[in-house]
C-alpha cells in the first residue's frame, strides 16, 4: 500500500536525490540545445508543417483535433509543438529543450511515484536514474518528432500517481482527474492503450489490493473483489478502444499500414522482445532504424517463443512470492503489444523509441530483484552501491554519446548505416541530404546503394532520377523514371518528371503526350504545366 513520509531526514533525501537526477539528466542532454531539426519526420512535425508554424491560433487548435495528419490522432501533441513555436519561433534548440525539461520531469515523477507506493527510496531512484539515463531512451528525447513520446508517458506517470492516491482515499474527484489524465495521454500518443492493463497489475503490486482482499474476504470474496477491479477499469477500456479505432483510422488513411505478411509480423514480434531485452542490457549500436529481415530463421522463431514462455511461466510462479517479478515482466510484456509489429506500421522492425515504456518494467525486476538477491550477503550495501553505480554511470556514458549522433542528419544517418546492414532507407534519407546540399555525386552514390539493397525502393529511384535531372545526365534520369513508373504506373509525379526529362532530351512529341496524360489525371499539376507549355512553344518554333 502506498507508503507516508514520515521524517524529515526521508524528506532531505528525497530532495537531494531529485536534483541529483535533473542535474544529471540536464548534464546529458543539454547538448541537444546546438541540434538541428531532422530531416526525418521533423519536417512533417515541426518545421515544414504551416498549421505548427503559424502557433497556437484559434484555427491551428480546431486542426490539431479534427486532422489525422502525419497518419495519428494526437491533437495535444500539436497543440505541444504549436507552444513551442511562440515560445522560440523555428529554432530547433528551443523544441529540443522542451523534450529535455519533459523527460526530466517525467524521471521526477517516477521516482515520486514509486517511492509513494513501495516505500523503497533506494529501488525507486534506480529505476527513476534508469528512465532517465538509458541510451535507448535517447532516441525519444533528442528527436522533436517523438515529443508525443514524452509528453504521453508524463501523462502516464500522472495517471499512475493519481490512481493510486484514489486507492488509498476513495474519492471520486480522483477516479475522474485519473481517467481525464489517461484521455490526456492517449490524446498525445496511443501507446498508452494498455494502460488499464497496467493497472490491473498495480492492484497486486505494489498497492497490493489483491492479497488484501483475500485476506480479509476468503477466497470466494476475493474473486468477486477482483471482478469489481476489472469493472472499476471499463472507462478506461472504453477509452483505449476508441483510441484503438480511431488510431486505425488515421493510420490507414495515412497509409502507414504495411501489407507485410501475418506469418512474418508474428516472427519478428517474437523475436523482436528479446532483441529489446539485449539492447536494454547491452546497448550499442544504436540506430534510428532497423530494418525489417525479409525472412527469419526458423530456430530463432522457436527459441524466442520458448524463452518468452518459460520467463511468462516463471513470473507468474515466483511472482506469488516475488510480486515485483510478475508486475515487472509482464508491464514490459504488455506495454510492447501495440507497437511489437503484429499491426506493421512503417519499415522498422523495432524502434527505440518503442522501449521508453516497457523498459520500466525490466529496471524494476532489476531494482527490487538485485536487493533480494544480496539480502544474505555480507556489505550487501556497499555491493548493491557499486552496482547500481557502474550501471549509472554506464548508461549516462554511453546516453551522452548517443546524444550526440543527434546533431544533425547526416551524422544520424551516418551512424545509423554503420551500425546495422542493409539500411536501404537510411542511404536514401542520406542521399536526398546530400541531394539538398547540392553534392550530387555523394548523393547518386547513396540512392545506388539503396537500390542495389531494395531494386523496387520506389522513393530512392524517384530521387536518383531527379540526382541525373540536376546533374544534366537526361538519358540516365529519363532511364530511372521509367524504372520508377514500372514500381507504380499511377505515380503523377514520375510520369510529370518522364515528361520534363522527354522534354530535355529533345523528344516533344513523347514529352507532350505524358505532360497531358499527367494533366488529365491532375489539372493543377504545375511542374506538368509548366513543362508542356515549353514543349508545346518549342514544338510550334520547330514546325
Amino acid at each position: 500500500m502506498p507508503f507516508t513520509l514520515k521524517n524529515a531526514s526521508t524528506v532531505c533525501k528525497i530532495i537531494v536525490l531529485c536534483i541529483a537526477l535533473v542535474v544529471i539528466t540536464l548534464s546529458l542532454y543539454i547538448q541537444v540545445r546546438n541540434h538541428e531539426f531532422i530531416s526525418y519526420d521533423d519536417g512533417k512535425y515541426v518545421s515544414d508543417n504551416q498549421h505548427v508554424a503559424r502557433g497556437l491560433t484559434a484555427n491551428n487548435i480546431v486542426w490539431a483535433f479534427t486532422t489525422v495528419y502525419a497518419s495519428n490522432w494526437h491533437p495535444i501533441t500539436w497543440l505541444s509543438h504549436m507552444a513551442d513555436v511562440h515560445l522560440y519561433g523555428m529554432d530547433p534548440g528551443g523544441h529540443h529543450l522542451t523534450n529535455v525539461g519533459i523527460h526530466s520531469l517525467s524521471s521526477l515523477i517516477l521516482l515520486l511515484l514509486l517511492f509513494r507506493v513501495t516505500g523503497s527510496l533506494w529501488q525507486s531512484s534506480f529505476v527513476a536514474a534508469m528512465f532517465a539515463l538509458h541510451p535507448l531512451h535517447v532516441e525519444s528525447v533528442a528527436w522533436v518528432a517523438e515529443r508525443k513520446d514524452v509528453i504521453s508517458t508524463l501523462f502516464l506517470f500522472i495517471t499512475l500517481f493519481l490512481y493510486s492516491e484514489y486507492v488509498v482515499k476513495r474519492k471520486l474527484t480522483l477516479y475522474i482527474l485519473t481517467l481525464f489524465s489517461f484521455v490526456l495521454g492517449l490524446m498525445s500518443k496511443p501507446m498508452l492503450v494498455t494502460l488499464p492493463i497496467i493497472l490491473l497489475l498495480m492492484d497486486y503490486w505494489p498497492l497490493g489490493r489483491y492479497q488484501h482482499e483475500k485476506q480479509e474476504r476468503g477466497l470466494h470474496q476475493h474473486s468477486v473483489r477482483v471482478v469489481a477491479f476489472i469493472k472499476e477499469k471499463i472507462p478506461f477500456f472504453i477509452c483505449s478502444l476508441l483510441s484503438g479505432i480511431i488510431t486505425t483510422y488515421a493510420q490507414g488513411k495515412g497509409g502507414a499500414i504495411g501489407m507485410i505478411p501475418f506469418q512474418q509480423r508474428i516472427e519478428n514480434a517474437l523475436i523482436a522482445y528479446l532483441k529489446y531485452i539485449f539492447k536494454a542490457l547491452w546497448p550499442i549500436d544504436l540506430a534510428v532504424l532497423y530494418p525489417l529481415s525479409p525472412s527469419f530463421p526458423l530456430w530463432q522463431v522457436i527459441s524466442s517463443l520458448l524463452v518468452l514462455l518459460l520467463v511468462s511461466a516463471a513470473a507468474i510462479w515466483f511472482g506469488r512470492r516475488y510480486p515485483y517479478l510478475a508486475v515487472g515482466w509482464f508491464w514490459f510484456l504488455i506495454t510492447l503489444i501495440p507497437v511489437i509489429g503484429l499491426i506493421q506500421v512503417g519499415v522498422q522492425s523495432m524502434a527505440d523509441r518503442y522501449t521508453y515504456i516497457p523498459l520500466i518494467g525490466i529496471f524494476i525486476i532489476t531494482a527490487w530483484g538485485v536487493s533480494d538477491l544480496t539480502r544474505s550477503l555480507q556489505y550487501r550495501e556497499v555491493i548493491i552501491s557499486v552496482i547500481a553505480g557502474a550501471i549509472i554511470i554506464s548508461s549516462a556514458v554511453l546516453t551522452h554519446k548517443q546524444v550526440g549522433y543527434w546533431r544533425d542528419s547526416v551524422s544520424l544517418y551516418q551512424h545509423a548505416i554503420q551500425v546495422t546492414t542493409g539500411n536501404y532507407v537510411m542511404h536514401g534519407n542520406l542521399g536526398d541530404i546530400l541531394h539538398k546540399n547540392g553534392n550530387l555525386d555523394a548523393a547518386i552514390q547513396e540512392y545506388q546503394k539503396a537500390l542495389s539493397i531494395r531494386p523496387d525502393y520506389i522513393i530512392a529511384r524517384k530521387n536518383l532520377g531527379l540526382a541525373f535531372l540536376d546533374k544534366g545526365n537526361f538519358d540516365l534520369a529519363l532511364q530511372e523514371y521509367q524504372e520508377a513508373i514500372q514500381i507504380n504506373p499511377y505515380d503523377i509525379d514520375v510520369l510529370g518528371n518522364i515528361g520534363h526529362a522527354l522534354y530535355k532530351v529533345g523528344h516533344l512529341d513523347s514529352a507532350i503526350q505524358v505532360l497531358e496524360e499527367v494533366l488529365r489525371i491532375n489539372p493543377n499539376h504545375v511542374q506538368a504545366l509548366n513543362t508542356l507549355g515549353m514543349a508545346v512553344f518549342d514544338k510550334s518554333v520547330q514546325d
